[in-house]
């Protein structure tokens, strides 16, 4: 029975991959795409004559990195085709978090999210229908999948179902998307759970999952986290994953378990495509440097100190 089950999964694994086959390897993408608009990049035209805009123009906002969607984002369809018409008209990928689950961050900073299952489900299927058949990468819904525990039994069979519609909505209306379900960071679950609520998911039918989104763990452990999810996934379903890790604010390292703004982090990595086959496949900068988590300022809001000092690691 244990091995049947293993063939079904892997047979089910095969077709839906066949499915998302379309959505192509980041290698053959055109390069990451250097949003104009980023809250790094508004702040530096606005504050030409403050000291920190050139050390922060030259260091965050010439760099690629994420531009976040949900409730903010107004009329979704025109927002996001707004900044995916930007991103090809410069021959180049944009990078996109989709934001607006239901009872998002568990009513912590981030509260917030759609009001309804429904609702959500309308949004996420627009999101997808606004990239079309562009070439795009999309992650979903940082860290809710990690906190499928702070709701109850019927809440996470809900939260699961939602993400498996977007898998089949992105594959039906955005083929040429790369999407990734996020899974937290090597400091949360453990990796066969992590592997676990991947499958739950959906994942099967996605390009890859996401690690460390707006948090400070070194490439070594993340690297080496994924590299167990993508063991686990395998010894579970019988499949594996590529993944990404978001190297934004990693540079030096966590500062013991403070997450919201903690002082003396450091850039890490630049955004990058990867060679083909490598594990991580990308290194990118989904938290955009300089956005607070919540503590020092709003959360999602730019704070020039807070982008400054994390060029020096200060």
């Amino acid at each position: 029975m244990k091995n049947a089950t293993r063939l079904l999964q892997t047979m089910i694994y095969l077709i839906v991959a066949n499915m998302a086959s379309a959505a192509t390897d980041p290698a053959a993408m055109p390069g990451l795409y250097v949003d104009p608009q980023s809250s790094a990049a508004v702040w530096v035209r606005a504050h030409a004559s403050d000291g920190r805009a050139g050390d922060i123009g030259s260091h965050i906002a010439n760099q690629p990195d994420a531009r976040w969607f949900g409730g903010w984002s107004g009329d979704i369809a025109a927002a996001v085709n707004r900044h995916v018409s930007g991103a090809a008209e410069a021959n180049r990928t944009p990078v996109m978090v989709a934001y607006n689950i239901p009872g998002r961050d568990c009513g912590q900073y981030s509260a917030g999210g759609e009001a309804s299952h429904a609702a959500y489900q309308n949004w996420i299927r627009t999101f997808a229908g606004a990239i079309g058949d562009r070439a795009a990468i999309v992650i979903l819904e940082p860290d809710a999948l990690p906190q499928l525990d702070c709701l109850d039994a019927q809440g996470q069979a809900a939260r699961l179902q939602l993400f498996q519609y977007a898998a089949s909505q992105f594959s039906t209306l955005a083929p040429r998307t790369l999407l990734y379900f996020d899974i937290g960071n090597s400091a949360w679950l453990k990796p066969a759970e992590a592997a676990r609520r991947l499958i739950n998911a959906g994942a099967a039918g996605v390009h890859g999952f996401s690690l460390n989104v707006s948090n400070y763990q070194t490439d070594a452990d993340s690297n080496s986290y994924g590299g167990a999810v993508g063991e686990s996934l395998r010894a579970q379903a019988g499949w594996s994953k590529p993944f990404v890790v978001d190297t934004s604010r990693n540079g030096a390292g966590p500062n013991g378990t403070q997450w919201c703004d903690p002082a003396g982090r450091k850039l890490g990595l630049t955004p990058r495509v990867n060679s083909a086959g490598s594990q991580p496949e990308m290194n990118l900068w989904i938290k955009s440097p300089g956005e607070s988590d919540g503590c020092a300022a709003p959360a999602g809001s730019f704070a020039p100190e807070i982008a400054y000092k994390l060029i020096y690691g200060y």
